[in-house]
């Protein structure tokens, strides 16, 4: 199979793809044409198609279709120029090919996060902890599965959870080393702060924006889960419950960042910081792994607001 990340400039393919989405538009000579993403399992593609004449059968957005492609290079980004096309016949491609899936093992990353889950010693936090990753299995099932974005960074399966966890592992540091710091809270709002995503975002192979998703986001939405489980849990401290809420509210640390609240606990402000932290990491090593086989400068990169580098 030609995957997306193994493209290059110039040669031609024939192959089949996932259609992300599909946009008719119109040049500025008033020739329509159609404008696609079109994905697999290694990540998504810009593609174009100029003509649309005999060559291009109907297709719909989520389809798997067969392209007859010119791979072409477009603002130093690789797209498709589409020559030929139809919806792909059943047996053409194994669905496994295009849900991109993180690396790590779903399975062991979960017992990791039990892991650290079984260290918060609070009575209340570690009951209402189990409420979801114990004892909630249709829970459970979504957040394994999830994604932790739509495209910026840990956009696969799994990347919801690999993401929870790295962000859970380095609130567990900071709560060993500072002493001000309310380990157990900071822990727990570390592993809550994007459950309201598993909501915001579909699965896959859709992974976009839900109409709830799009009209409340996933840090009202996640705040709202916590507090609903909050209340079967017998006595819970309402004190302990608003300063849990408060975290994952103010988790983007920035109102123009999306948070309707910015952090007035130590607790947020060191989840808001390894939230951060994590995302930008995994974007930039995003970023290296599709250039894996350049090297020096890579030009300006939007999300770092900076021209990147790989290093030497």
């Amino acid at each position: 199979m030609n995957y997306i990340n193994e493209l290059r400039d110039g040669e031609m393919i024939s192959e089949v793809y996932l259609c992300k989405n599909k946009v008719t538009a119109k040049t500025k000579a008033g020739k329509s044409y159609y404008s696609m993403q079109l994905q697999d399992k290694t990540g998504i593609i810009d593609a174009k198609i100029w003509e649309l004449n005999n060559g291009i059968a109907h297709f719909e957005a989520m389809n798997y279709i067969r392209v007859e492609a010119q791979v072409t290079s477009f603002n130093n980004a690789l797209q498709l120029n589409v020559k030929r096309v139809r919806v792909a016949d059943e047996g053409e491609y194994d669905p496994s090919d295009y849900m991109p899936c993180s690396g790590k093992d779903i399975e062991g990353m979960y017992k990791e996060l039990m892991g650290i889950i079984g260290g918060v010693s609070n009575t209340y936090l570690n009951a209402l902890l189990n409420k979801f990753f114990v004892e909630d299995t249709t829970f459970v099932g979504k957040f394994k599965n999830h994604s932790a974005a739509k495209s910026i960074h840990h956009g696969f399966i799994g990347g919801l959870l690999e993401h929870t966890l790295s962000v859970a592992k380095i609130c567990v540091y900071i709560g060993d080393n500072y002493p001000a710091v309310n380990k157990d809270l900071l822990v727990t709002s570390a592993i809550f702060h994007d459950i309201g995503k598993v909501n915001e975002l579909s699965s896959f192979p859709e992974n976009d924006y839900t109409d709830e998703g799009q009209l409340i986001g996933h840090i009202v939405m996640g705040a709202m889960m916590v507090g609903e489980k909050i209340k079967e849990i017998e006595g819970f401290p309402v004190v302990l419950g608003n300063e849990l809420k408060h975290c994952i509210l103010a988790h983007h640390g920035e109102l123009e960042f999306g948070s309707p609240k910015k952090p007035s606990l130590i607790e947020a402000v060191a989840l808001a910081h390894a939230d951060n932290l994590d995302a930008k990491l995994q974007t930039f090593t995003e970023v290296l792994e599709d250039n894996k086989d350049k090297s020096g400068w890579l030009g300006f990169n939007k999300m770092f607001d900076a021209n990147v580098r790989i290093t030497e």
